[in-house]
């Protein structure tokens, strides 16, 4: 924007109050000009105009709900647009000093042909598809006469008119641009201008009140070209970035005057609200690190991510002792988990500092084990606490307690850890002690946040190497941090179905199977699994265990035999488990000076010792994926995905290089909650942001080898994972099925009985089987998903993802209204026992409400489905959409009793319940594609 300190003129009627409200299917618009814009919140508009200089490049993200459109100045230029360069000076006719930018003479002739090579072209080519024509009013400062208006005038049509000749298809919108909106209404998009409520002041750096007088002139020129044009109107207005409540106010206000609002900042560099508003979804955990270790050994990655996860949030990590995130705004961050484990750390007028600012800009804060900060006074002070005097001189005693304290463990009174503090007037405690007079707060929710202290959040029992949750964290998690209830992209399941991933690891594959029958366990477990099963599996090799180039060159070409074979099954995808299978991945970026000796397969070694190998990345990643591509994969297959090996805590640029080598990644985490070992503690979360394009995606449960304790026995441990997948279904289903393991399962028979056990299991429940590479985009898409909710009512929703992710998980009363909704197929009932019921996604794009009491005439949907959905649509009460699925596919519709329905044009063969139900049962096979069938239902 470069006309925001430019009131507008105040002629015109006085009237201001309309009568039609912002129709339901007008645009959702947003403006942000920061740099490297957040694409997975923006993408919940369905235009975002950003500022092409900051080189953003629309093509590179996945973002089919959401037009993207370039902000371009027309009536003016700054020498750092690419562009002015290339300008000729000539053209130059005048300045604007509040923006230091020159005004371009609209009236040359060659102005529209150079507009368009020299700025329009090159965004064009860069994936825009539309442009915010900012600038169109600039002539005005140059025109000194009705004559040198009119040539303006001509000049900018002229210019308007150029891009549509050579780009029909783009969305162009007007800042303004009264004055020739009856010359080229028809080419617009829509229109938008600055401040009818709250305006920016450029010249004085100051917010300003717009008078009666300037909004009554604006509303008039809205209403002609709402009313007569019949184009979107949007007004931008601008508040305090760290004023919600001010951005939402004036938002509502815009949009009673039946205009669509957008309220944001005045350097358009937060995400701002319009007739919806983005709900942050990112949460910031500030922890202290021992760097000695690697990252996934922290409690913040061990116990507070899985809990944020399920809640619906993607985690950030920061060290507490280097310098702290100094962007951390509310629009993005939902708030900030602290986890301290000393008393106070190294800089606290740092910390002291940075929490001050999280407090004033509306960031929530928990802490958690420790505050980090000296207990004094001046603590209290900062945290709106009351510091108490006092010690403890008796035991402790508890004084009163939160439901929530006590969930895996009751709270054990500690006398060496005391925090002198009580909560204010305007807090609530969660667990009060007492020693004789002397009484604190262990834990308590603030009015800006909360905190539980140590051992009271997790209890260590070091002598059995378990931990136990004493406060419930995510119920403590959500009232510290506000977090609102919203539809939660689910990970777990699609369609009501609990998904199902299996992949192998491919260690062992030239050991020899300990039974009669096949010699090797490639050949063993394809025989007696893989072909019996017949589901979505992905399997690896250890390209130093199977090639000619490792550890057993004689037998490479009957193990590469075996390979091929296992490769060429349908149903299976290619995995790599690297060149030399790294044990301790901490090393691989510390310039070892060698492999560690192997003696035996122990995982202290650095890695397996292959004769003549020094130890290269690329090799290791890049390498091995190359080899089975060309000497293992059969026509038309190639390697998708990197499982790691060893401690699965590859280094930062090791995630890195995998995405390069254009594969995906998964393994690590460490899901092992059994009945010996029934804490929240032992559940992983869904991954670990290591760095730019650096991230790992964790297994989401763990292999035989946890379960028969490092694969020294029981060799039938594994049909333990069935208490694994129990644990986690029940009260909350936390992860879908995984059943991982290695090829040297195949070499014991207890081993094999065991994993047989564990396939029966999985699919004697409702499960829908998945390739892992499915639920790795599923993760990557529940990282950037947008969720929002409308202005107005806090019942509609908006979600936007990129297709991959298609079950949302509702935890509140109520269900969806689905006589209105767009993209959602239908719901379902949760078989945890905590309730909720999970809302069905076509395309990973929805609009909808939630209903707090049935619909009174609630059309046929879909209940259940063992099979992917896409291309739905809705006719009066019936449907037709595709569906298909790897695994026994079939579809449960709700309300259809009475309704007639046809699979590719031709009856269906129905099971019709008493329910009002009927199941469709559909053709499927496990492939590298799924085979769609067209249903359709009239009712």
């Amino acid at each position: 924007m470069t006309l925001a300190q430019q009131a507008p003129a105040t002629t015109g009627s006085g009237a201001s109050e309309v009568t039609s409200l912002v129709s339901a299917s007008a645009p959702n618009i947003a403006w942000y000009y920061g740099d490297k814009p957040p694409v997975g919140q923006l993408r919940a508009f369905d235009a975002v105009v950003v500022e092409p200089d900051h080189d953003f490049n629309p093509a590179q993200f996945k973002t089919p709900s959401t037009q993207w459109l370039a902000y371009v100045s027309v009536g003016e230029v700054t020498p750092e647009r690419r562009w002015y360069k290339e300008l000729p000076k000539a053209w130059l006719s005048g300045s604007n000093d509040a923006w230091a930018s020159r005004v371009v003479d609209q009236a040359q002739p060659e102005w529209p042909t150079f507009y368009v090579d020299h700025v329009i072209k090159p965004l064009w080519d860069r994936g825009y598809r539309g442009f915010f024509l900012d600038t169109l009013d600039s002539y005005q400062l140059i025109a000194k006469n009705d004559a040198t208006r009119a040539a303006q005038e001509a000049g900018m049509v002229r210019v308007i008119r150029a891009i549509k000749a050579r780009y029909p298809d783009a969305k162009l919108v007007f800042n303004r641009g009264f004055e020739i909106l009856p010359q080229v209404h028809d080419l617009a998009y829509a229109v938008a201008f600055e401040s009818l409520y709250r305006g920016w002041d450029q010249g004085a750096k100051q917010y300003r009140v717009v008078s009666d007088a300037d909004r009554d002139w604006l509303m008039g020129q809205a209403r002609k070209i709402r009313d007569e044009y019949h184009l979107p109107v949007i007004a931008i207005d601008y508040c305090p970035p760290a004023d919600r409540a001010c951005a939402r106010d004036t938002a509502k206000r815009i949009k009673a005057q039946g205009l669509i609002p957008y309220v944001t900042d005045p350097a358009l560099s937060t995400i701002g609200v319009g007739r919806i508003e983005v709900l942050p979804r990112k949460v910031l955990i500030l922890q202290e690190r021992d760097l000695r270790y690697a990252i996934e050994t922290s409690e913040g990655v061990r116990f507070v991510a899985m809990p944020l996860n399920f809640l619906g949030y993607d985690v950030e990590y920061a060290d507490i002792n280097k310098p702290l995130p100094a962007d951390v705004p509310p629009d993005r961050y939902a708030g900030v988990v602290v986890w301290v484990n000393s008393g106070s750390v190294s800089h606290v007028a740092a910390l002291t500092s940075w929490v001050k600012q999280r407090m004033h800009d509306g960031v929530r804060i928990a802490f958690m084990n420790q505050f980090g900060l000296p207990a004094d006074a001046s603590m209290a002070n900062l945290l709106k606490l009351k510091f108490v005097q006092g010690r403890v001189t008796a035991p402790l005693e508890v004084v009163s307690q939160d439901k929530i304290m006590g969930f895996e463990m009751a709270p054990r009174p500690d006398r060496y850890e005391v925090q002198p503090v009580q909560v204010g007037a305007n807090g609530q405690s969660l667990l009060r002690l007492k020693s004789g007079n002397f009484q604190f707060d262990a834990a308590a929710i603030t009015d800006w946040g909360g905190y539980v202290l140590n051992p009271y959040a997790v209890f260590a029992m070091d002598k059995i190497d378990q931990a136990r949750w004493v406060v419930q964290p995510m119920e403590f998690l959500r009232r510290a941090l506000a977090l609102p209830d919203m539809p939660t992209p689910d990970l777990t399941s699609e369609n009501g179905r609990r998904l199902m991933l299996v992949h192998v690891d491919g260690d062992g594959f030239a050991s020899r199977a300990e039974f009669p029958g096949a010699e090797y366990p490639g050949e063993v477990l394809q025989q007696e699994v893989w072909e019996k099963y017949r589901i979505p599996t992905t399997l690896s090799v250890i390209e130093g265990e199977v090639g000619a180039a490792g550890l057993y060159p004689k037998l490479s070409p009957r193990l590469e035999g075996i390979a091929r074979k296992m490769f060429a099954l349908p149903y299976v995808e290619m995995g790599t488990h690297t060149y030399s299978h790294p044990f301790d991945w901490s090393r691989t970026v510390q310039s070892p000076t060698g492999p560690g000796k192997d003696a035996g397969g122990g995982d202290t070694a650095f890695t397996l010792t292959i004769p003549g190998y020094k130890f290269n990345l690329d090799r290791e990643i890049a390498g091995s994926i190359h080899y089975i591509n060309e000497r293992l994969a059969p026509p038309g297959k190639r390697v998708k995905i990197l499982q790691w090996s060893g401690d699965c805590q590859p280094p930062e640029l090791a995630v890195r290089m995998a995405w390069q080598a254009g594969v995906v990644n998964i393994n690590g985490g460490d899901t092992t909650i059994t009945r010996s070992s029934p804490s929240w503690t032992s559940i992983a979360s869904i991954g670990i942001d290591k760095g730019p394009g650096a991230y790992q995606v964790f297994a989401p449960n763990q292999n035989e080898n946890v379960y028969t304790n490092d694969w020294t026995g029981p060799y039938y441990g594994f049909e333990r994972l069935i208490e694994t997948l129990q644990m986690t279904d029940t009260p909350y289903r936390f992860k879908p099925i995984n059943i991982y393991y290695h090829m040297y399962s195949g070499t014991k028979l207890a081993a094999l009985k065991a994993l047989k056990k564990v396939y029966d299991y999985a699919l004697s429940q409702p499960v829908m089987p998945i390739y892992s590479t499915e639920y790795v985009a599923k993760v990557l898409d529940f990282r950037d998903m947008a969720v929002a909710r409308d202005v107005d009512d806090p019942n509609a929703w908006v979600v936007r993802g990129n297709g991959d992710l298609r079950e949302l998980r509702w935890m509140a009363s109520g269900t969806p209204r689905l006589a209105d909704a767009q993209g959602v197929v239908g719901y379902g009932k949760t078989s945890a026992a905590a309730g909720g019921i999970y809302i069905h996604l076509d395309d990973g794009a929805a609009r909808f409400g939630i209903t707090p009491a049935p619909e009174a005439a609630k059309p046929a949907y879909i209940a259940e489905a063992a099979a992917f959905v896409r291309s739905f649509a809705r006719s009066g009460n019936g449907m037709s959409f595709e569906a298909g699925g790897y695994y026994k596919p079939f579809v449960r519709l709700a309300n259809a009793g009475a309704c007639r329905v046809q699979v590719n044009g031709s009856p269906a063969r129905t099971a019709r319940a008493q329910d009002n139900s009927v199941r469709v049962d559909l053709n499927g096979a496990a492939a590298q594609t799924v085979t769609y069938q067209r249903i359709d239902v009239v009712c």
